[in-house]
């Protein structure tokens, strides 16, 4: 019951995020770096925030991510980090698709970057304070953004890996980092976990970690159980981790 109860608040809250005005806007990205998609209200000011999409790519869910953010009074840009529109619900093809991206990791950032610039100008701050969030794959990329060391006032990830060759240094990440993952996800193991919350600790990171243990891999997406079952993953949508590692980012957000 408490579990149904979840589920209509947020099926709600995604009616109401459609009906409520938020503008939409396709960006082209300098230097063929491809796309991304910018999303405001009339209540959108102050931060700014890139949203960096699971592996599957720029789809639905990332827009409505997005959409949701500019709702509750920010500027969104949701970039497509394969660059090229595409997106899939076969984890073969997601896989292949990950794996390019990672294979050029200058471009990657070179795509983050230019996201970051066009949210920016799109507000209407003179230097709006930026933060970036991510599910699954893109939970690793704005990580990473972070232990590069790049102006950004927070990060959060949702069910992202972890793990990383070139850690976080002490001194050089600048951002408030949230990390929400799922004590029964086997693609982000314990030791994994462990291992990060060291990482953080050594660097001197402002670090909130919320660990759901119920929680399987892509915990925060209500299409994640059906694609799961179809392709026999680990993936399956949990409405309460959901709505508290939501509530965590917006507080983040607000400069709690």
């Amino acid at each position: 019951m408490r579990i149904g109860k979840w589920l209509l608040c947020f099926v709600g809250f995604f009616a109401a995020v459609a009906q409520a005005g938020v503008s939409e806007k396709k960006i082209v990205l300098p230097d063929n770096l491809g796309t991304a998609s910018l999303y405001q209200s009339e209540r959108s000011s102050g931060p700014v925030v890139v949203v960096v999409h699971e592996w599957w790519g720029l789809n639905d869910y990332a827009r409505k991510r997005a959409k949701m953010l500019a709702e509750a009074g920010y500027s969104a840009i949701a970039v497509d980090m394969y660059g090229t529109g595409k997106s899939t619900s076969h984890p073969k093809d997601a896989t292949a698709f990950m794996n390019a991206a990672l294979a050029e990791p200058e471009k990657m950032n070179a795509r983050f970057e230019a996201a970051v610039a066009a949210v920016k100008k799109a507000s209407s701050q003179t230097s709006p304070k930026v933060y970036a969030i991510g599910y699954c794959f893109g939970g690793a990329v704005v990580l990473n953004q972070a232990r590069r060391g790049l102006e950004l006032a927070g990060v959060a990830s949702f069910h992202g890996s972890l793990g990383t060759e070139n850690k976080a240094e002490p001194g050089v990440v600048k951002a408030k980092v949230l990390v929400a993952t799922g004590g029964a996800d086997p693609m982000v193991p314990a030791e994994q976990v462990g291992n990060f919350v060291a990482e953080m600790s050594a660097a001197g990171v402002d670090l909130q970690l919320l660990s759901f243990p119920q929680a399987k891999h892509s915990f925060t997406n209500p299409g994640s159980t059906a694609i799961g079952k179809k392709h026999g993953l680990p993936l399956a949508y949990n409405a309460e981790a959901d709505q508290q590692s939501w509530s965590a980012l917006l507080r983040m957000l607000g400069g709690e």
